[in-house]
């Protein structure tokens, strides 16, 4: 075992702070990582705050790591000391069902094990994520981030990018595509940029007139303000797909409208109070599919890399140190980033600790 600074959640009401936490020796397969960059995800405030059920404390969110590999195990063949890789949602996935050995590890019948807050079942405790300065993760869910892409922007990819890029690939975005993008927040700014360059005409669909130019310099060909009217009515039958990323509560509905026939809206966000019913006879008199879509598998993630990579597609980010998590949490719940916080490890690894373990 190793001692590692980190930075966790000791109660849902209380500042986060620094902890020692202890990572495990590494296995045969496995790769260790100084983590240098890592994403806040919106989950991440979600589950600190114990704003969904489960949370362990202490907690050490983050599932968004980029860093330098430090270490392999002996049977290691993918990776080599002082190449720059990621890690992403999920650690381990039972690797034998038929979702994991077809490559939807993220579909795993026994469920996958995500890098922060859930039972680690084969060495017990809980997992701890990125908001740490190391962390020690098998090869197969490890990825190659290619040189070419900053690696501070690149590391919202490893969820809000994967999180994108699957649907939009699964359900065919390219060339001769309408695509229509729902929100534009972390999620959302991102997949303008990957149903972009896929070759679709990307479609934003906001209801504030303010993110209409920015929706239009990240890469929309269009934008629909959804509580015009005239706008709504006007673009009806107009779209093959729409990636609904609102994690607010909201009606859904409305954008059903916007669908040609045989046409499908994925639901990617998670609103607190749910979502209301769908409006079933629209739906039946176009053939229309209501759809939702979780993160993509270890393969897919790469493809997405290096898809990314290949096309100069990243987050747009503020960077931040780890002192200032609380209040990048405030700003976030207040929709008040563009469009994702990344923390710089390197604030944490100069802090000074007490060795206070977990």
């Amino acid at each position: 075992m190793t001692a590692t600074k980190a930075f966790a959640a000791f109660a849902a009401t209380t500042p986060l702070g620094p902890l020692m936490i202890e990572r495990r020796a590494p296995e045969p397969q496995d790769v260790t990582i100084e983590i240098d960059y890592c994403g806040i995800c919106h989950s991440d405030l979600h589950v600190a705050r114990s704003e969904w059920e489960g949370t362990v404390y202490p907690c050490v969110p983050g599932h968004e790591m980029i860093g330098r590999v430090t270490g392999v195990g002996p049977k290691v063949t993918k990776f080599q000391v002082g190449q720059r890789v990621g890690v992403g949602v999920m650690v381990e996935s039972c690797g034998q069902c038929a979702c994991c050995t077809s490559g939807k590890e993220q579909y795993c019948l026994e469920g996958y094990t995500g890098s922060y807050n859930v039972p680690d079942k084969r060495r017990g405790g809980v997992t701890y994520g990125g908001y740490s300065a190391s962390i020690t993760v098998h090869q197969h869910y490890v990825m190659r981030v290619p040189e070419g892409l900053d690696p501070a922007a690149a590391a919202p990819l490893l969820c809000a990018g994967i999180t994108l890029y699957s649907p939009l690939k699964h359900w065919g975005a390219g060339p001769g595509k309408r695509v229509g993008v729902a929100g534009l927040g972390g999620l959302g700014h991102v997949g303008v940029k990957i149903a972009r360059a896929m070759g679709a005409t990307v479609v934003m669909l906001t209801t504030s007139q303010k993110k209409a130019e920015d929706a239009l310099r990240l890469g929309a060909h269009e934008v629909i303000i959804s509580t015009d009217e005239a706008q709504m009515k006007a673009a009806e039958k107009s779209l093959d797909l729409i990636m609904n990323t609102i994690a607010a509560t909201h009606d859904y509905n409305a954008f059903t409208r916007l669908l040609r026939v045989d046409g499908t809206q994925v639901l990617l966000g998670v609103p607190p109070d749910g979502l209301p019913r769908p409006d079933t006879i629209r739906m039946l008199a176009n053939r229309l599919s209501l759809a939702s879509s979780n993160i993509g598998g270890m393969a897919e993630t790469q493809e997405m890399l290096d898809f990314c990579a290949k096309h100069g597609v990243t987050a747009d980010i503020e960077l931040i140190s780890i002192d200032q998590i609380d209040a990048a949490f405030d700003r976030m719940a207040k929709g008040d980033v563009k469009y994702r916080f990344v923390i710089d490890m390197a604030s944490l690894k100069s802090m000074p600790f007490a060795d206070t373990r977990a």
